[in-house]
């Protein structure tokens, strides 16, 4: 690692990356690799080797479940009063906004996110569990019903071991999203981070077991997604799943867990929309999307990638976009003056440019170029921001890129806008901007997707359900009552009067 980049890590940062090779973590304890087999983990930024983690076997990761089940069984987690296991989940809500700082540092080195978006993504875990704590604390599990003739009640129990299998986009904030409401319920879990992006959940797992959340409750499996991660979907001793991923991957999952009649949770991936009116301030509307789609170099899922924008504004509000985007300030994610820093991995940055080029060659018009950037003094995966233009039938306004580049088209009509957003088979969350309310309002209802934002994008506020529809996802949402119920399972008592 360089010396610039050096000079701005936190000692307890410096003192966790020199151990080198991480292992896995289950039951209070490492999980190591039997094998030795390890991975190498990538600063984005520099295209330096910063660690290195276990690649572990599915044999390895079938005795982490065993261990969270044993844990769900033989411990006092499940059993535990609401107010206690809450407290317990406070203290490590305390303890992570406590060690924000470093936790983000190392987040922000792991997956090349600008410094304090991670340290907003470390908020957000914090306020995520927060939130599902106090849930937890008024949830009534046991509930009578009014039947002629019979006693009889509802009663909620946890399920067990869950699993869950992150990304690399979003990694401690999705790893509090999925296992928040989990563990409040009195669930175990079992979590399988992304390859490229392990350190901050091992760094989680031993942070629990420093403020005493009992071991087993809290375990870490590392390793490839077609080992470590198919192992984890397809073990049958696990009692539900969760994957965030793409849809491709996400099928393989739904279809392990399905052979295995397991309840799975898929957050998948988008090709959201922001529908333009010509009554918006095109300043302040251009200045936003402009942050959405630059906002971790474009590698968000639900991002609006597809801006549909009304004709009688399309060339002014085009233009606006176009010098915004060119004073976008690339460069290392530890940076001071760092905008956007680089995309995970070389797989990425060539996926990128790819449907840039696909899309240039099925017709569209190029606004802004983009193609890659570079960074003084760092060789990571840097690219520059684009803009292209042309029919929704072309490649790069059909399928997910995952980077900084948006797609614009023109709209003549409310009706028209509508029918262009839902020409798509993903279905995760789109936006309308519009000064007037009632129209901005009407247009979001008929809009196909999971979610719809109005003159605003990537909202997430905790107590609103988010989740996606058709190819962008099933079996339920997260941030809201609905989540923590999913993983609490119902049993009917009933005794004849």
């Amino acid at each position: 690692m360089n010396d610039a980049i050096t000079s701005k890590l936190l000692p307890e940062v410096r003192e966790f990356l020199s151990q080198g090779r991480f292992s896995g973590f289950a039951g209070g304890t490492d999980l190591r690799s039997s094998t030795g087999s390890g991975i190498d983990v990538n600063d984005p930024g520099s295209g330096e080797k910063i660690a290195e983690i276990d690649d572990l076997s599915a044999a390895e990761v079938n005795q982490a479940v065993e261990i969270a089940n044993d844990a769900f069984r033989q411990a006092s987690w499940a059993k535990l009063p609401a107010g206690e296991r809450g407290a317990l989940l406070h203290r490590l809500a305390d303890e992570v906004e406590r060690q924000k700082e470093v936790i983000a540092q190392i987040e922000s080195l792991d997956a090349g996110k600008v410094e304090s978006q991670a340290q907003g993504d470390v908020q957000n875990f914090v306020d995520t569990l927060r939130y599902f704590i106090a849930l937890s604390q008024s949830l009534s599990k046991r509930k009578t019903l009014a039947v002629a003739g019979h006693e009889a009640w509802t009663v909620q129990q946890p399920w067990g071991a869950c699993g869950f299998i992150f990304p690399w986009n979003f990694p401690f904030l999705l790893i509090g999203w999925g296992i928040a409401p989990a563990l409040v319920a009195g669930n175990t879990v079992v979590i399988k981070p992304a390859e490229d992006t392990s350190l901050s959940a091992i760094y989680l797992a031993k942070l629990a077991k420093r403020v005493g959340i009992p071991d087993g409750v809290i375990n870490v499996v590392t390793g490839r997604g077609e080992t470590a991660g198919a192992a984890l979907s397809e073990n049958k001793k696990i009692k539900r799943m969760s994957f965030t991923g793409s849809p491709e991957v996400g099928r393989l999952v739904g279809q392990a867990c399905g052979h295995n009649l397991i309840p799975v949770k898929l957050e998948l991936g988008g090709k959201g929309a922001a529908v333009v009116f010509n009554d918006v301030d095109l300043e302040d509307t251009a200045e936003k999307l402009v942050g959405a789609i630059t906002f971790h170099t474009g590698q968000v899922c639900c991002d609006a990638t597809r801006w549909l924008v009304h004709e009688n504004i399309y060339d002014e509000f085009s233009s606006l976009c176009v010098d915004k985007l060119k004073q976008v300030r690339v460069g290392h994610q530890l940076g001071d003056t760092t905008q956007m820093g680089p995309v995970v991995n070389e797989k990425q940055r060539q996926r990128i440019l790819g449907y840039l080029e696909k899309g240039q060659a099925e017709g569209a018009n190029c606004l802004l170029e983009g193609g890659v950037a570079n960074v003084d003094g760092c060789s990571g995966h840097y690219v520059k921001p684009a803009l292209l233009a042309g029919s929704l039938d072309n490649i790069a306004a059909r399928e997910e890129i995952f980077g900084p580049v948006a797609y614009l088209t023109k709209f003549s009509s409310e009706e028209e806008a509508i029918s262009m957003v839902n020409q798509t088979d993903y279905g995760l969350a789109n936006s309308v901007w519009s000064k007037d309310l009632d129209r901005a309002s009407r247009v979001a209802e008929e809009m196909i997707a999971g979610n719809s934002w109005i003159n605003a994008h990537n909202v997430f506020a905790h107590g609103v359900p988010y989740g996606g529809i058709n190819k962008s996802g099933m079996g339920g949402g997260v941030l809201s009552i609905e989540t923590l119920m999913d993983y609490l399972r119902n049993t009917s008592v009933v005794r004849p009067l």
